[in-house]
């Protein structure tokens, strides 16, 4: 228990440059706050006492503003950046350093039993308002935009952007540390239209040099 405390501290430090010291992160970070009331109630939950695990986790909630379901699995050196609005749903797994932005959901689809929510991988970052829907997986070292939609699973080494959430680039290589830049993430949309107006340039030169010649 106290190994797993001092990962989840020194995430904080290691990922948010305003946390100053361990005394800042335990009283001000909501949620750090969150994930300890997580722990708790997930010891809870294992020994089948799911009244207690649940109370505690809407103490939780009313809090901290983030919602973790008491089943949920969470493992080490997980970071919620600010916290605000996160929903994390029962069945959902989460490796180790993980790190989730405000708004994010991990939620399930209809009503089918058994596992219906997301399994996020290892060194994983989810943006700002994205939502991970149904039983799939992020896979290691993936980055996944701020307000994407992701319905399928995505994975290794790759990064998802958009509504549906689309992969647009999976390079295949290991990423050695958490890298936090998801405001760093390709615009697919904006590529398209460049690679679009490069081909009208083209054609328009083309057609230049053909009416030379036939002038000519």
């Amino acid at each position: 228990m106290f190994n797993t405390l001092k990962g989840d501290i020194q995430a904080v430090k290691d990922r948010d440059p305003a946390a100053r010291s361990v005394l800042e992160i335990f009283l001000t970070y909501p949620g750090f706050h969150a994930l300890r009331f997580h722990r708790v109630a997930h010891w809870f939950y294992l020994r089948n006492l799911k009244l207690i695990a649940r109370l505690i986790s809407h103490l939780s909630r009313f809090l901290t503003g983030v919602e973790i379901h008491p089943g949920a699995k969470i493992g080490r050196s997980f970071f919620i950046d600010h916290g605000m609005g996160v929903v994390i749903g029962e069945t959902t797994e989460i490796g180790d350093n993980v790190t989730l932005y405000q708004g994010v959901t991990l939620g399930g689809i209809g009503k089918e039993k058994g596992k219906r929510h997301p399994t996020i991988g290892n060194n994983v970052v989810i943006g700002v308002g994205a939502t991970v829907l149904g039983s799939i997986t992020i896979d290691d070292n993936s980055v996944i935009g701020g307000g994407a939609v992701v319905i399928n699973s995505v994975p290794p080494n790759s990064t998802v952007v958009g509504v549906p959430g689309r992969v647009v680039r999976s390079e295949g290589k290991r990423i050695p540390t958490v890298d936090l830049h998801h405001e760093r993430l390709p615009d697919p949309v904006a590529e398209t239209l460049n690679s679009l107006h490069h081909r009208i340039d083209k054609l328009e030169q083309s057609v230049r040099e053909m009416r030379k010649d036939s002038e000519h």
